[in-house]
């Protein structure tokens, strides 16, 4: 067996980053947590080395706890740190020290993400990229194998392209992008730190044709795609260029994958979007809008702010801001529910009338 493949705990060192040890202070400080030191014994003098569930963790690693279902699994842990919401600090062993604050999960992904932070760009092209000579790339940049990066694109500092990724024509990417392997981007300007993952299509001819005596005639389409600054897409994701007006993803927005994006669209900030919806063209989503996973939305409609559109819904109409719908068409979580309640009980009654004539006869 090769070295390393029994290897059973988060963040396996052949594919992740690692850092540390760091010392209860430090991680406190990251988390924005209050520390509490143990009721009996002592932090490591050596510090914490890493993270790790609460039923795997041992006396130097750093566990959480964000869900009380496994409050259980935090009375018997090992760990010697746990980040915990105040209502548990109470329940955390004797010998554990704990971080503990109103947002667990977020202070848990900040001390992740010190433990094992994100690979800088390795700057240079690789021998078998394909680059135009118009192109301008930053030194800093990491240019993978057979990637292809057209005429007059930019890159910019530290961004990563991974292989076979093709940045096309024009193509602006600001710092600290990353591009995944076989991704494609046309007609597209990105802001900083934008993450796209492996497959995903961005700025392709958007779904438009007229219709003509002879059949369809292919419309134009004249826009681009503007990713604002954090944006993430997820794998095998579409995002349509603009018609006229461009194709917008607002700062900070996130997308599953298998997400489909229509010519026009313009999302908020900090929208998220979910695996397999898709939003029609021209549609409008204010800041911080959800859509659950299967949703469809058709085109020429506003989803007002922090509305929140559940699974497989199908949406028709306008919603207004701070709304929660489901259904097809989509209808107010507790309509949707009060409709299936009448439905269960006619389809009872139904059945016990059908029960009842079938015994007469």
């Amino acid at each position: 067996m090769a070295e390393g493949t029994t290897f059973s705990g988060p963040a396996d060192p052949r594919f992740f980053t690692r850092a540390g040890p760091f010392d209860a202070a430090t991680l406190a400080e990251t988390a924005g947590a209050e520390l509490v030191l143990p009721k009996a014994g002592a932090v490591p003098e050596e510090g914490f080395v890493g993270i790790a569930p609460l039923q795997a963790a041992g006396p130097r690693d750093v566990s959480f706890l964000d869900n009380r279902r496994y409050a259980p699994l935090l009375e018997q842990t090992k760990a010697g740190l746990v980040i915990v919401a105040s209502a548990f600090a109470d329940k955390v062993p004797a010998g554990c020290a704990a971080l503990v604050t109103a947002a667990p999960y977020l202070a848990w992904s900040r001390v992740a993400r010190l433990f094992h932070p994100r690979v800088p760009a390795r700057a240079g092209v690789h021998p078998s990229a394909c680059i135009d000579p118009t192109a301008s790339i930053d030194p800093t940049a990491e240019i993978g194998p057979f990637v292809v990066v057209g005429a007059k694109a930019e890159i910019g500092p530290g961004c990563i392209i991974g292989s076979h990724a093709v940045v096309g024509d024009g193509v602006q990417l600001a710092q600290d992008c990353r591009i995944g392997s076989h991704v494609t981007l046309s007609h597209a300007v990105l802001g900083e730190r934008v993450i796209i993952l492996p497959g995903s299509r961005i700025g392709q001819d958007g779904f438009g044709f007229a219709v003509g005596p002879q059949g369809f005639e292919t419309v134009p389409q004249l826009g681009r795609v503007v990713l604002e600054n954090d944006v993430e897409i997820g794998a095998n994701s579409t995002i349509d260029r603009g018609s006229v007006n461009d194709t917008v993803i607002g700062a900070g927005s996130r997308l599953d994958n298998l997400v489909q994006i229509g010519h026009n669209a313009r999302l908020g900030r900090c929208c998220i979007v979910v695996s397999q919806a898709g939003i029609s063209g021209s549609t409008v989503l204010e800041d911080y809008v959800t859509i659950a996973a299967q949703a469809g939305l058709i085109g020429h409609i506003r989803i007002g702010a922090k509305a929140r559109i559940g699974a497989q819904c199908g949406v028709m109409s306008d919603i207004e801001g701070g709304a929660d719908v489901i259904g097809s068409p989509a209808m107010p979580f507790r309509e949707f529910f009060r409709n299936v309640a009448v439905l269960r009980k006619l389809a009872k009654k139904a059945s016990g009338s059908a029960k009842n004539g079938s015994d007469k006869g």
